[in-house]
């Protein structure tokens, strides 16, 4: 059994091994960047479920102290104490001057 083929049937059939071959890492390229945007945002909701958890911790002493508590000094580490982290965590990302971007191939820096 052999097997006649023109030089144009092998460049077609080159030619269409290349568009498989392209078609195939495109689609690879359009899952890893779908998969970083999904890792993205569970790390955004990862992030506001604890800011949450923690805003209710604070609100709940601070209340707890304010009711029920009747010493100055106990009011004002409640309601001080919260407001020096806040300012540190608005100062520091206020001020970041780095950018955590896409990364070139492969992932390193």
């Amino acid at each position: 059994m052999t097997v006649d083929l023109t030089a144009t049937q092998v460049l077609a059939g080159l030619g269409v091994l290349l568009a498989l071959v392209l078609v195939w890492r495109a689609g690879s390229r359009r899952a890893k960047a779908a998969a970083d945007a999904a890792r993205a945002s569970a790390r955004l909701l990862s992030l506001t479920g604890r800011v949450l958890v923690t805003t209710g911790v604070i609100v709940g002493l601070q209340w707890l102290v304010i009711t029920h508590g009747r010493d100055s000094t106990l009011l004002w580490v409640v309601l001080g104490l919260p407001a020096l982290f806040a300012a540190y965590s608005l100062t520091k990302a206020l001020t970041v001057t780095a950018v955590d971007g896409s990364r070139g191939r492969g992932g390193r820096r």
